[in-house]
């Protein structure tokens, strides 16, 4: 199996704490941000704690319609998040799963990063391309910086 990965770090002003806290609730917000990137997000299984898993109906902005998540882990400590793609057509033919991490560190000016990390565990030697990669990286900032926007536009939402 190969893996391969990726990293985009986003500066923003909102406190890391209150950046947390919106990430945790990417499932209520991104079809509101981003709806031409996400239809739906929808908890199958689970609570929105660990082991919760997630159907994700992607909009007409992505070449994919579906996929399946698994949240792995919540460290409210050290501000991070980790989750799993695991099913649906996002995978195409040659990835077993996408594994993800977002960090979130707080900047000295009082703002914080947003660092996501992608993984991508191929089925064999075929890999994603440097386009694929960059398409990736490119979709984590426009729904971040749409996320972004809604807050500063409903400020009493989180």
């Amino acid at each position: 199996m190969t893996i391969v990965s990726t990293e985009v770090e986003i500066f923003n002003s909102f406190p890391a704490d209150k950046l947390f806290k919106i990430i945790a609730n990417f499932h209520k917000l991104a079809p509101k941000a981003a709806p031409e990137i996400y239809k739906s997000i929808t908890i199958i299984e689970g609570d929105g704690g660990v082991g919760t898993i997630l159907s994700h109906v992607y909009g007409d902005g992505v070449p994919y319609a579906t996929s399946k998540q698994k949240l792995d882990a919540i460290d409210v400590n050290n501000l991070c998040v980790d989750f799993t793609v695991f099913e649906g057509d996002m995978l195409s033919d040659y990835l077993d799963s996408i594994a993800h991490r977002v960090k979130i560190s707080p900047t000295a000016d009082g703002g914080a990063v947003y660092k996501h990390t992608t993984m991508f565990n191929c089925k064999g030697e075929t890999k994603p391309t440097e386009d694929v990669l960059n398409q990736t990286n490119e979709g984590y900032k426009k729904v971040f910086k749409a996320i972004e926007a809604y807050i500063l536009d409903n400020p009493d939402a989180y």
